[in-house]
């Protein structure tokens, strides 16, 4: 047990061993950590593989950060009930010490981080150019912050790990303080803004530049224990005088054809085909069925996958009439049910309706599903080239207004709240609170795994989530009693129990 541990830290980009064949000498053609880490090439492939533990992150937030809030919802499925526990226990605040999703986000930030380690501390000693070293440095040190501040906002203060772990004795550490790791992520931020490239044409590489470590610095001040307001919206203005801006039309954001385009500022890359780089996670939002083709072009069998981060009728009528954001983000599903049960049966679609005023029709079912991200037909069964948005203009534009409205300069937070709310095709505000910034934040970035963290960031959490859990209870008999029991130690998840259990210095959080 205590070897898997120190093979999730070391994590040595490209070197693969089993049984005792790991202390062979390997064969001088094989790439090992002893003959790589050499050559620029060397470097930008495993920064790379730096950057691939991102795709980890996407699908358990889907879980963790946006059905954990008041958004989406899931579809009750009574004929598969084993894997569906385990996410229903986040999703209605019925947390156990051991679920997968977010055991999963764990280990890939810490495999993220373990990666990053690795290039700092070969790249010290590496015989090439000061100006590749800078820019290598650059990214990884972003990609490292943008780990920790993954972990610290879900799990609260974890064990610092700034050096590449070598042996046993040096992979065992004891929790940081919440404030030492947003302490460091801020640092490796610091020095990683100079050495970032600053975007100055369209569509970006996908790698990190100076906007996006801004914009990860500008959230780590507003998220830590001590907020400091004043630096964070300095880093934010800086990103208002760059070259990004809002595209015209919403939907056009999320378009696949678009990726990297001028309002986004940094997003996670997929791509379609066969080589394993590919998303799948639109069809997890896609209702249960045994085929959609109407929605994707393939007919692929959706039953076991599908049914979760189901729009909540709610969040439906929560939007403004005209908002442009409402049809561009959600569809309706219409079809029928072979045996008329809906906890039974998936669901025959025969028809993609638009949400807003549509009226169902009578012995025909319907389901709202999450619409944005898909932009078939795709060519292969559960393999798209969808992106997932990280940060966009946007999302800057609304958290510095959210901001500038904490630190009482709600005047000056107005045009930026408008100019997005103009975009969804809605009138201009004339006054603004922290309220309004929340929700208009909750709609413009809706299912994008922002809304928990939103929600704890501005202390609204508790009192939201526990009316919410209420209408929950009475709408659906099937959750539990003990349901959306919220309380402030659920506002961060378990450290996964293997781990306190090999480490012995690795204490749980509170109530798990």
């Amino acid at each position: 047990m205590k070897k898997n541990i120190i093979f999730y830290l070391i994590g040595i980009v490209l070197l693969n061993s089993c049984s005792d064949e790991f202390l062979k000498i390997s064969p001088e053609t094989s790439i090992t950590s002893g003959i790589f880490y050499k050559t620029e090439s060397h470097f930008d492939l495993a920064l790379v593989a730096a950057y691939t533990p991102l795709r980890s992150i996407v699908y358990p937030g889907m879980y963790m950060d946006e059905m954990r809030a008041d958004n989406t919802f899931f579809r009750y499925y009574a004929p598969d009930r084993g894997p569906a526990n385990w996410v229903e226990d986040i999703i209605q605040w019925t947390d156990q010490s051991q679920t997968t999703a977010v055991n999963n986000r764990y280990y890939s930030d810490y495999t993220g981080i373990s990666r990053t380690n690795t290039i700092l501390s070969r790249l010290q000693t590496a015989d090439l150019s000061d100006q590749f070293k800078q820019k290598i440095s650059g990214e990884t040190l972003f990609l490292r912050a943008f780990y920790y501040f993954d972990l610290v906002t879900h799990y609260g203060g974890v064990p610092l790990y700034l050096e590449e772990v070598i042996d046993e004795k040096t992979s065992y550490k004891s929790r940081s303080s919440a404030d030492e790791v947003y302490n460091q992520i801020i640092t490796d931020l610091k020095s990683a803004i100079p050495n970032l490239p600053s975007v100055t044409s369209f569509p970006q590489s996908g790698r990190a530049t100076a906007g996006a470590a801004k914009m990860l610095l500008a959230k780590a001040y507003m998220s830590k224990t001590q907020r400091e307001y004043s630096l964070a919206e300095s880093e934010l203005r800086d990103i208002l005088k760059m070259n990004y801006d809002l595209l015209d039309n919403y939907a056009d954001v999320f378009n696949s054809v678009n990726k990297n385009h001028k309002e986004s500022i940094f997003e996670i890359q997929f791509r379609e085909g066969p080589d394993g780089q590919e998303s799948n996670f639109v069809y997890y939002m896609m209702p249960k069925t045994a085929n959609t083709a109407i929605i994707t072009g393939l007919a692929v069998n959706n039953v076991t996958p599908g049914g979760w981060n189901v729009p909540n009728q709610e969040f439906i009528d929560s939007y403004e009439e005209g908002d442009l954001r409402l049809p561009a983000s959600i569809k309706i599903i219409e079809g029928t049910l072979n045996g008329g049960d809906p906890y039974f049966d998936p669901v025959v679609i025969l028809a993609i309706k638009d949400v807003g005023k549509y009226v169902p029709e009578p012995d025909k079912v319907y389901y709202p599903y999450i619409s944005k991200f898909i932009h078939g037909p795709y060519s292969r069964p559960n393999n798209t080239g969808e992106n997932w948005p990280v940060f966009r203009f946007a999302d800057a534009l609304l958290l510095l207004a959210e901001n500038l409205v904490q630190q009482g300069k709600a005047s000056e937070a107005l045009p930026l709240v408008n100019r997005v709310r103009n975009r969804a095709g809605l009138s201009s505000l004339t006054e603004v609170t922290l309220d309004d910034v929340l929700n208009e934040r909750r709609h413009e970035l809706a299912f994008e795994n922002h809304r928990w963290t939103d929600l704890i960031r501005t202390g609204k959490v508790i009192g939201i989530m526990t009316e919410y859990g209420q209408k929950m209870k009475q709408k659906y008999d099937f959750l539990p009693e003990n349901s959306y029991n919220i309380t402030e130690n659920r506002l961060i998840y378990p450290i996964p129990y293997r781990e306190t259990q090999v480490n012995p210095d690795l204490q749980q959080n509170p109530g798990y």
